[in-house]
């Protein structure tokens, strides 16, 4: 006949009981039990002991680069870029300019700027200079797009071929709210370098 298996999970001696034999965890006798354990495998060290496997204590990430001059206004020449198309394509889809947009690629134009160069003059200054050239870049492709929209051509050949005639209708249709766009785009800017510094 065979023997009985034993279940694999044999009760064990509660925590300050006598030791089991061939236990080799269990205290010896006359020394205190062990601590119930806790789920923290670090709850035993001690201050400025290093973790487990010869790995140090976590330390803490780097600080993000700021007061990086260059690199601020390089951000703000590529926000200024990126968000003067933005306003374009939405200016030219629905055939009119809308203030809240400039005031926006102005905002995001400084933050970003602001964010990664710091709060340098310079690059507050190039942030409000490039915010003005993202809004006029905007106007540009928005009347190129409807330009494109009435003359059945394709938007790349507008703005390729017929750039001249693009920058004549951006003066002969510029007025007051066009300037003041432009003007608010430069102090979002600085409102939004601010806000970031």
């Amino acid at each position: 006949m065979s023997q009985p298996v034993q279940p694999p999970n044999q009760p064990q001696q509660p925590f300050g009981g006598q030791p089991v034999d061939g236990n080799p965890y269990a205290g010896q006798p006359g020394q205190p039990a062990p601590a119930a354990p806790t789920g923290n495998p670090f709850a035993g060290q001690q201050p400025g002991q290093g973790a487990p496997f010869g790995g140090g204590a976590p330390f803490a990430p780097a600080p993000p680069a700021r007061n990086n001059v260059l690199l601020g206004v390089l951000v703000a020449l590529g926000a200024a870029v990126v968000a003067g198309i933005l306003y374009g394509v939405i200016a030219g889809s629905i055939e009119r300019e809308v203030g809240y947009a400039a005031v926006g690629v102005g905002f995001l134009v400084g933050f970003a700027s602001s964010k990664i160069g710091g709060s340098n003059p310079a690059v507050i200054g190039a942030a409000a200079v490039f915010s003005i050239g993202a809004v006029y870049l905007g106007q540009l492709v928005g009347i190129s797009m409807v330009l494109a929209d009435l003359a059945q051509i394709p938007f790349s050949e507008v703005i390729g071929d017929h750039f001249g005639t693009v920058t004549e209708a951006w003066s002969q249709e510029a007025d007051f709210m066009t300037y003041l766009f432009l003007a608010l785009g430069a102090i979002a800017a600085i409102g939004g370098a601010k806000k970031a510094g």
